[in-house]
């Protein structure tokens, strides 16, 4: 049974303007902190609320933060936007380092997920770490059941950073038919090719526990350059992919935007000066959601 965890959100505005939220996490919340501090960069025009549901795939609580305009007219149901964060990060973070949320005003919902440092995948050696289906399955799921959405591809996109670019592109590539619209903000879109290293042992071994050794079926099986090679280009969802070209990552994002132009996919690739930080991500949000918002049409 899927039961939600309640917590009070309180707010806080200090003298500088910043807004500071407090949330106070009901006993029953898997992780025992008494209170953590948040700071979502939030408009007037919008409204935040935090959900703690069971995942079956994960046999655990988890959480995701949503987004959404504070008026709805009557009747009007939502499109959603799942929103992937980075290795190191947590589902709080599209909220408290980027200005995503005034783009919820224009009819969507944003789907923050709480992702770990899982690159969105059912790990090769930890069952109980199944996060691949626990996104496409579980999180999908419950956010269409608690929310006014409007449901089928044509009302979805997926959106990840880093090691939720990665994440986000290797959805919609295995799940063509749960997106319409891809975005991938810096992906580190080569992570299943990397070989095993001692320079960087730590790394290499939790890329093995994810994905399985070197040459493996699960990593041929979750690498996105393996996964376009069979992909119907007219089936899968709409790339807007970006790269700071100051980024170690760039050339393995041309690399992957070359192949998806020789196979005659629907895509737009993007480079800027930039390091792989929020300064550069935070500034391409306009253009993806214009692009979104083309590929989404005539909905918003």
């Amino acid at each position: 049974m899927i039961a939600a965890t309640v917590r009070a959100i309180c707010y806080r505005r200090f003298a500088n303007g910043t807004l500071s939220i407090i949330l106070l996490l009901s006993p029953g919340c898997r992780k025992q902190a008494s209170q953590q501090v948040d700071h979502p960069r939030l408009t007037s025009n919008v409204v935040l609320r935090d959900v703690t549901f069971h995942s079956a795939a994960l046999n655990r609580d988890m959480q995701y933060r949503v987004i959404s305009p504070s008026s709805v007219p009557a009747g009007q149901k939502l499109q959603a936007v799942y929103l992937l964060h980075g290795g190191g990060g947590g589902f709080r973070d599209w909220s408290n380092y980027s200005d995503v949320a005034r783009l919820a005003e224009t009819g969507l919902l944003l789907v923050m997920p709480e992702g770990d440092s899982s690159y969105y995948t059912n790990s090769a050696d930890a069952a109980q770490d199944r996060y691949e289906d626990y996104i496409v399955q579980d999180l999908i799921s419950d956010v269409e059941a608690k929310f006014t959405l409007a449901t089928g591809r044509a009302n979805r996109a997926i959106v990840g950073i880093s090691m939720g670019g990665f994440g986000a592109v290797k959805l919609a590539l295995r799940y063509p038919e749960r997106f319409v619209f891809v975005g991938g903000i810096s992906p580190a879109i080569d992570v299943p090719r990397r070989a095993f290293t001692m320079k960087r042992l730590q790394q290499s071994r939790h890329f093995n526990a994810i994905f399985g050794s070197s040459g493996s079926k699960t990593r041929r099986d979750n690498d996105p350059f393996v996964l376009i090679r069979t992909a119907n280009p007219e089936a899968v969802p709409y790339f807007f992919l970006t790269c700071g070209e100051q980024e170690g990552l760039l050339p393995a994002n041309r690399e992957f935007a070359s192949q998806l132009a020789q196979r005659h996919f629907r895509f737009e690739f993007h480079t800027v000066p930039g390091h792989h930080d929020w300064n550069q991500w935070n500034a391409w949000l306009p253009n993806l959601f214009r692009s979104l918002a083309d590929q989404m049409h005539p909905k918003i």
